[in-house]
């Protein structure tokens, strides 16, 4: 059985590396990876950490790119490499423009597609913008559906997927999240983390297109006023994206309390995540990976594909505006009977081990 890895970003190709591990384990399964590089420098940061070379680099990041100009040019590189390859399986994991474009250039060859973390919606396509409707576009191409939790297997069953080709694995990302945890931390975090003292680090991590604008600068409000509190040390990884760079560093370049770093690759991150006494993010993948360690989420958007999370009580939606988010960061930060009940809620994204799951079904599905 051929199977072929497509993915683009570092969140995909952090919940894909996994994956891609576990395939090289199996006899008689013939694993080949292609990365779009839609983001280049984050990816390679995963693509090293997890010791993953790609057999196939489009190399495809070009600076300001449209939407559409990176669908197109997904299209356009992948086809020919689809036709050489001619895999038995394409695996696509989320929901970046990346994903929604090779699904249906697979589906164009009449090659099968698995779709990694199938079945998130918000019901809202233009929260997120674009996600919703590539990983719907992604779904609907899907041979087989990987459904992080019941609540996401529930979803593509509402929408007439048959039963038996929607599989529950937990998400593959605390496969991922389990991996880097055990190594050593970074000299720079653990230095940095040394200097905190009495300090409670909140990390944040917000970037997302809808976000851009006004409700930066409302987070960005939030955050100053979070920081004057004085017993806490603000830590945010900003996004290379000229519309997150220009309000934060305007912003919050010289406040107390707030370090901005640039992005950080993943280990690093993960490092600050399992050492944090609070995180306020937009980021996907976090709401997921946080808590694992016990640490309470407050998602910085109105809405979230994620609802489990909330419904767990693992996560709170706050969305940007910024009274609310002082107001539930105080709580949490003030209240430690209300910051126990969400750090001990369960995780209800897997224990894991996803990526064996998904691949016994791969290979049952092809006996």
């Amino acid at each position: 059985m051929k199977v072929l890895s497509i993915f683009g970003t570092r969140p995909e190709a952090i919940k894909m590396a996994p994956v891609v591990r576990e395939l090289a384990k199996r006899k008689g399964i013939e694993s080949r990876v292609c990365v779009t590089a839609q983001h280049r420098e984050m990816l390679d940061q995963v693509l090293s950490l997890f010791k993953i070379k790609p057999d196939v680099d489009l190399d495809l990041m070009r600076p300001n790119q449209s939407l559409a100009q990176i669908t197109a040019a997904v299209f356009t590189h992948l086809d020919p490499i689809l036709a050489k390859m001619k895999p038995d399986w394409v695996l696509v994991q989320g929901d970046t423009t990346t994903v929604m474009a090779a699904a249906l250039s697979a589906y164009y060859r009449q090659i099968k597609v698995g779709h990694v973390e199938a079945g998130l919606r918000t019901h809202n396509k233009w929260e997120p913008f674009p996600e919703e409707i590539n990983r719907r576009v992604a779904g609907v191409t899907a041979d087989l559906h990987f459904a992080p939790t019941k609540w996401s297997q529930q979803n593509l069953l509402k929408e007439g997927v048959a039963k038996e080709i929607v599989h529950v694995t937990g998400n593959p990302v605390i496969d991922a999240l389990m991996f880097v945890a055990e190594q050593k931390a970074p000299t720079r975090i653990a230095s940095l983390l040394s200097t905190l003292e009495s300090k409670r680090l909140v990390l944040v991590t917000a970037h997302r297109r809808e976000n851009h604008g006004k409700p930066l600068e409302h987070i960005c409000a939030a955050l100053k006023s979070i920081a004057a509190r004085g017993d806490v040390e603000i830590v945010y990884p900003v996004h290379l994206n000229p519309n997150v760079q220009e309000p934060v560093k305007r912003l919050l370049g010289n406040v107390p309390n707030i370090t901005l770093l640039p992005p950080l690759e993943y280990l690093p991150l993960v490092h600050l995540m399992k050492n944090a006494d609070l995180i306020l993010t937009d980021s996907g993948g976090i709401q997921e990976e946080a808590p694992a360690f016990g640490v309470p989420v407050l998602v910085l958007r109105d809405v979230t594909e994620r609802p489990e999370g909330v419904q767990a009580g693992t996560l709170k939606l706050v969305g940007t505006d910024e009274h609310k988010i002082v107001n539930e960061a105080s709580y949490l930060l003030n209240d430690s009977v209300a910051h126990a009940a969400m750090a001990q809620a369960v995780n209800p994204f897997g224990i894991g081990d996803s990526a064996k799951k998904i691949v016994d079904v791969l290979e049952g599905a092809t006996k």
